[in-house]
């Protein structure tokens, strides 16, 4: 290793020694890098060694007279270095190009012997060509006299065999006839027309023009004959109309007989294609072929026949008049019927799973149909094609949207199985499950979107012909995929989740109230960032450039929190009419005057904390908590007069008697008026204080107004004392403002005491005991 190290230095040595040896050179000689002499400005300077007006007398007499005796031993030591260096580099370039100019002198040696070669061949060549020259004058002299002869003799022989074949034209006619060689029967008549037309007054050539007229006159009827079959292919009929016209035949016939003959070919292939339609109709066994298949067939039968039959119409009448109109007549009829077979074919396609066949298919038909566009300019059926193309893509995202919304609801039936049917391992689990099930909805949903986008992306793939047009890709993009297909889908699911809250019934009809509640937040969800996300997503996919107007996402997004905030509103309005029921049936069901002196708070009341504490908790795993007012330290310690509906009132409560009803109520009336409204169906926010405060405002504004139907004893208004006492205790902690909690409770407990027949509240005291007791 180190052998090799030692070597590779000295070669770059080396190397490095030769650059600096030309760099030297070509220094001195004025040369750049590519070896070309540089132009440098000339130097006057006597005393510039390199220059060309270098005087050595001059610049010996400047180096003793400005430089020390040291200093012009180091020049002396310095230029015989550089001398010395000079010519070992002159020597060690002799040495490296001596091989080079020996093989340039030998080279040099060869290159004279082979011009010398050379030069011999070249003279014995032009003595040549000066012989070969010589004798060919002789050889022109020589024949001179017979060259005018022979040339007579050649036209004589030219014409002879003229009129030979004028003499046997009847017999090859015949000969051509048997063989069925129409064509050629034909080009020969038409050589020897003009002729035979020229002579006919000279009796052999009028009876050569006879014969010929009546063999050729049997000729088209064997065509016309052959063409009237229409057995044969379209280029033998087209071959056959050709040597008609070529015949003298009226163009006007033969066109209406080559169109007739053309459709009838051409209907054969239709009705083909229609007997792959049918099966789908008709109860039969068999299956269709896939579209893929179908389009493939349809363009290499009928496209393909079509497109030669333009092509061969057109070369063979270019010159008649009415060609044009009647082509495009007849190019139309037979397009409009594939054009609706074809329809009918992509109708059949209901699956979503797969794209890609039917774009494939789509893609095919409209490249076939180009060559039509090109062979015959100004037909529509190009246009009408591309209208198929962009109805069925339109009809494929209307069938997505369909599919999207069957995912949906599918997707909230699934919810609604899993939310009657909760699991059952654990007693926790179910509530658990409510924030589990809208991550799966959500995300599921978000898929789905992703999926289907995927899908309806092929239709804009840069190998598809029409994703490239303008008249397809713009439109389809903004109107087809982002209005038609993504905005419909967020507004379907924003207005059927919004039917959710239009059920009848105290309960709510049959919609779970944790399904409003899940709804709500997913709608809630999507207006704040899924909504964004989904549309940013469809609009960096498919490039939607928005000429014509779209749905903004701030409308949407406000559609979204409306539903949001629709579906939480009749949350409330459920779970509190659900609690309401409850309370309502405690009241109405209870014989309040004659009922027994109150030991126990009512199961009624525990039953509504209970159920009030599992909706806390069910709000709490999909809602954040919200604000609340400051709680003053005796919430679960307060008292409540039985004949007021505030504090304030107490001072009161000492004037009060049975003889004097009214002032009483007087009083109550009076301090409504001042007191702070009760909104009990206002809207709620999207937080777990607001959602509770809502359903006890409910729940207490009905056990309020079932209270104000019924007339009490003592002991039914120490029951309710008792019952107020023990919700006060628990729902406080439930509601933004305690005050409200207090302050229906304090009209639940008055209103009991005014419609008392013998109002003796209980003592505070015991009240305490009895619901601390439970």
């Amino acid at each position: 290793m180190d052998g090799e190290a030692d070597g590779s230095a000295s070669v770059s040595e080396d190397n490095g020694r030769r650059r600096r040896v030309h760099g030297m050179l070509k220094l001195y000689y004025g040369l750049n890098e590519e070896g070309k002499a540089v132009e440098q400005p000339e130097s006057l300077d006597p005393c510039d060694i390199n220059g060309p007006h270098f005087d050595p007398e001059v610049y010996l007499n400047k180096l003793r007279r400005e430089c020390s005796l040291a200093e012009l031993m180091d020049q002396e030591t310095c230029m015989v270095k550089q001398i010395r260096s000079l010519d070992s580099d002159m020597q060690t370039l002799v040495y490296e190009n001596y091989n080079k100019f020996i093989s340039a002198t030998d080279t040099i040696r060869k290159m004279k012997n082979d011009f010398k070669k050379m030069e011999d061949e070249m003279d014995c060549l032009s003595a040549n060509m000066a012989a070969i020259t010589d004798f060919s004058a002789r050889i022109s002299g020589t024949l001179q006299d017979q060259h005018t002869q022979i040339t007579k003799l050649s036209g004589v022989h030219t014409l002879l065999r003229k009129l030979q074949f004028l003499f046997e034209l009847p017999a090859r006619l015949n000969k051509c006839l048997e063989l069925q060689a129409y064509s050629q029967a034909v080009s020969s008549h038409r050589r020897a027309r003009c002729v035979l037309q020229q002579y006919s007054h000279l009796p052999s050539f009028k009876g050569i023009q006879d014969d010929c007229h009546a063999i050729m006159d049997k000729l088209a009827q064997e065509l016309r004959q052959k063409f009237r079959d229409g057995g044969t292919s379209a280029k033998d009929l087209s071959e056959c109309v050709e040597l008609l016209l070529q015949l003298d035949e009226p163009a006007e016939e033969l066109c209406d007989k080559f169109l007739s003959h053309a459709r009838s070919r051409l209907e054969s292939d239709l009705q083909g294609l229609e007997a792959e339609i049918r099966p789908s109709v008709l109860p039969s066994p068999t299956s269709n072929t896939d579209i893929l298949e179908f389009i493939d067939r349809g363009c290499n039968e009928f496209v393909s026949s079509l497109c030669l039959v333009i092509t061969s119409y057109q070369e063979l009448f270019i010159n008649h008049a009415q060609s044009g109109e009647l082509l495009h007549a007849f190019v139309d009829d037979l397009a409009a019927r594939y054009f609706s077979l074809v329809e009918r074919r992509i109708q059949e396609e209901k699956s979503v799973g797969d794209n890609s066949l039917l774009v494939r298919a789509l893609d095919r038909f409209h490249r076939r149909l180009q060559a039509v566009a090109k062979l015959l300019p100004g037909s529509d059926v190009p246009n009408k094609g591309t209208e198929i193309v962009v109805r069925a893509a339109t009809e494929r995202v209307k069938q997505y949207l369909s599919a999207l919304q069957s995912f949906y609801m599918d997707s909230l039936t699934d919810v609604r199985q899993a939310l009657a049917t909760p699991r059952l391992s654990v007693a926790g689990d179910a509530p658990t499950s409510l924030p589990e099930l809208l991550s799966s909805l959500s995300a599921s949903i978000l898929n789905q979107i992703k999926s289907v986008l995927a899908s309806v992306h092929l239709f804009t793939a840069k190998d598809i012909t029409f994703s490239n047009k303008p008249y397809f890709k713009g439109e389809f993009c903004s109107q087809g995929v982002r209005e038609s297909l993504v905005v419909s889908f967020i507004k379907f699911v924003c207005q059927s989740s919004r039917q959710f809250c239009e059920s009848a019934g105290d309960k709510g009809g049959s919609t779970p109230p944790a399904l409003l509640l899940l709804l709500s937040r997913l709608c809630l969800d999507y207006e704040t960032s899924t909504i964004s996300y989904i549309l940013t997503l469809t609009d960096e996919q498919f490039l939607a450039q928005h000429h014509s107007p779209v749905t903004p996402v701030t409308s949407l997004c406000t559609e979204a929190r409306e539903a949001a905030q629709k579906l939480l509103n009749h949350y409330v309005k459920v779970q509190g009419l659900i609690i309401s029921q409850m309370l309502r049936k405690s009241v109405e069901t209870r014989d309040w005057v004659n009922t027994i002196e109150p030991r126990n708070v009512r199961a009624v009341m525990k039953r509504v904390v209970e159920d009030t504490t599992s909706i806390d908790v069910q709000v709490g795993l999909l809602y954040e908590e919200g604000v609340r007012k400051a709680h003053s330290s005796d919430s679960s310690k307060r008292t409540f007069s039985v004949y007021s509906s505030s504090r304030q009132q107490a001072r009161y409560a000492a004037s009060y008697t049975p003889s004097a009803p009214m002032d009483t109520n007087l009083l109550s009336n009076i301090h409504k008026l001042f007191s702070e409204r009760i909104d009990i169906f206002s809207s709620v926010e999207f937080n777990k204080v607001s959602v509770m405060t809502g359903i006890i405002k409910i729940s207490l504004k009905t056990f309020l107004e079932c209270v104000r139907l019924r007339t009490f004893g003592r002991y039914g208004l120490q029951q309710i004392q008792v019952d107020c006492h023990y919700l006060q205790m628990y729902l406080w902690r439930f509601v933004s403002d305690e005050n409200l909690v207090h302050f229906l409770l304090d009209e639940i407990v008055g209103s009991s005491a005014h419609r008392c027949l013998d109002p003796a509240p209980m003592e505070q005291s015991v009240i305490e005991v009895i619901c601390e007791r439970g």
